[in-house]
């Protein structure tokens, strides 16, 4: 199938969405029994971290680590969110820098300022989209201090649509940013998969809710075959993704092809599908890949490949650079809960 879909449903029992681009899976979203990144908290500071400038905080779902934090006491309020999932074992890792983030519109309180997104590069649009939001804001003001971004997302949207989100976020922003005294609670819940692909996944598609959607578009066995380390990347070559507790291992191989670019060919046709394999698999932190063999000459040219593919990923990713050994060191935040995580949970 040509195009793209966003099939929303569930799967073994949890709210998921999926989007494939021409027939391919290209990313998932399955919901999991822990707090979601986004979530809003009023926490109540416990105890300090001495040597590491962090604190423990009080929250109705747990434990809580904030970074960095200064002039914070022990018993005082304030306001948190989840920026990822937590570890096993680990406290749920939050950040004082708050962001309302929708479709089109991200409300930054502490960091004033309307802003649109280069990506929206025609004047008279970026005009049209200035215009609503400012038409939102005067009727719904963004809370003292707070700021606003527009999302590159709103290129291709309605004023209409932009001056609602607008107005929404900002009143939103106002409401939580008022109730920062009290007990630990939570004031707002982070989005659940079918409300991301609604806010992340904005180009035009075509949209499934039917009850087994999933299975309608062979979703339900694609996503099983993720649970699979090995992935066949044509003429015979393969890659392997295999998670541990400390690293992401990734070994790149040749299989039967002997050309004389055979490792190249194959470390490439890695590099394109890397990004989309870490994705569907929930998988950051480090990476270390073992790419098949090649002159030194061509490392140049996979790191060219491997930078292209991450460019166009959501998520943050930094290429370290090479080992003594030959190795490939990636950093990649942990924005997702890995894939067999949410398998061995689904079957609790």
């Amino acid at each position: 199938m040509k195009g793209r879909l966003i099939a929303l449903e569930q799967y073994r029992g949890r709210e998921a969405a999926a989007l494939m681009v021409d027939g391919r899976l290209d990313d998932i979203r399955i919901d999991a029994p822990l707090p979601r990144p986004g979530s809003i908290y009023r926490a109540i500071a416990d105890r300090p971290v001495k040597g590491q400038g962090g604190m423990f905080l009080t929250t109705p779902d747990g434990t809580a680590f904030l970074r960095q934090v200064k002039g914070l006491s022990p018993g005082q309020p304030i306001l948190v969110q989840v920026t990822g999932y937590a570890e096993p074992g680990k406290a749920i890792p939050v950040t004082n820098r708050l962001l309302f983030k929708s479709r089109y519109a991200i409300v930054t309180p502490g960091a004033p300022g309307v802003n649109i997104s280069r990506s929206i590069r025609d004047d008279d649009r970026r005009d049209a989209v200035q215009v609503a939001a400012r038409e939102a804001l005067a009727q719904t003001p963004l809370p003292e201090g707070a700021g606003l971004i527009i999302r590159s997302s709103a290129g291709m949207a309605e004023a209409e649509e932009i001056a609602s989100d607008v107005a929404d976020m900002a009143g939103l922003a106002a409401q939580v940013l008022a109730d920062a005294d009290g007990p630990a609670e939570l004031l707002l819940e982070g989005d659940g998969p079918h409300d991301l692909a609604w806010r992340e996944w904005t180009e035009p598609a075509q949209i499934d809710t039917a009850e087994g959607c999933f299975a309608d578009h062979g979703i339900d066995a694609l996503i099983a075959g993720l649970e699979s380390p090995v992935i066949a990347l044509g003429g015979g070559h393969s890659m392997i993704i295999e998670p541990t507790s400390a690293l992401v291992a990734i070994d790149v191989n040749t299989g039967g092809d002997t050309s004389p670019a055979a490792g190249l060919k194959a470390n490439l046709a890695a590099a394109r599908d890397l990004p989309r394999q870490l994705r569907l698999r929930g998988l950051g932190g480090l990476v270390i890949v073992d790419p098949a063999p090649i002159p030194k000459k061509d490392r140049r040219q996979l790191e060219s490949a491997l930078r292209a593919a991450f460019k166009r990923d959501s998520t943050e990713t930094i290429l370290a650079g090479w080992t003594q050994l030959g190795l490939l060191e990636i950093q990649r935040k942990r924005d997702r809960l890995p894939l067999t995580r949410i398998f061995s949970q689904a079957m609790e």
